[in-house]
């Protein structure tokens, strides 16, 4: 059973940068794109829909991002192919940004679409507990 556990979020100030890790277990590596798992970066306000950051591939570490936060949210080159512990980036921080952050994933076969299909969806079955970020101006 796929197992995610998000640390690392705390209250920063405005302009701050801020890197959250998230430990993944219990997923299978089958070297079959179809079998690919992906590990991808969620946030949520209360009352808002969840918000998909960016996914990478552990097979490849391909990763996808949303568009209009890739300048300040990176999934790092030192998340390493087949890598356990998925980071996320976050640079330039805004009171906006204050959300819980989550880790979510899942194999492929599971999610329909593209990336920019499961970031905008969020259709993971495995989520983990989230770890909450405040930004104070």
């Amino acid at each position: 059973q796929v197992q995610l556990v998000e640390s690392g979020g705390e209250s920063v100030q405005t302009g701050s940068s801020l890197r959250l890790s998230c430990a993944v277990s219990g997923f299978t590596i089958s070297g079959y794109r179809s079998s690919d798992f992906y590990v991808c970066s969620f946030r949520q306000v209360p009352e808002k829909k969840s918000e998909g950051i960016g996914c990478i591939t552990l097979r490849d570490g391909t990763i996808h991002y949303k568009e209009s936060l890739r300048d300040r949210f990176t999934l790092p080159s030192d998340n390493a192919r087949l890598n356990t512990t998925v980071s996320l980036q976050m640079n330039h921080l805004r009171p906006e940004d204050t959300a819980v952050y989550y880790c979510v994933a899942d194999y492929g076969y599971n999610l329909p679409g593209v990336p920019q299909t499961w970031l905008a969806l969020a259709p993971f079955k495995s989520w983990g507990q989230g770890t909450r970020v405040d930004v104070t101006s």
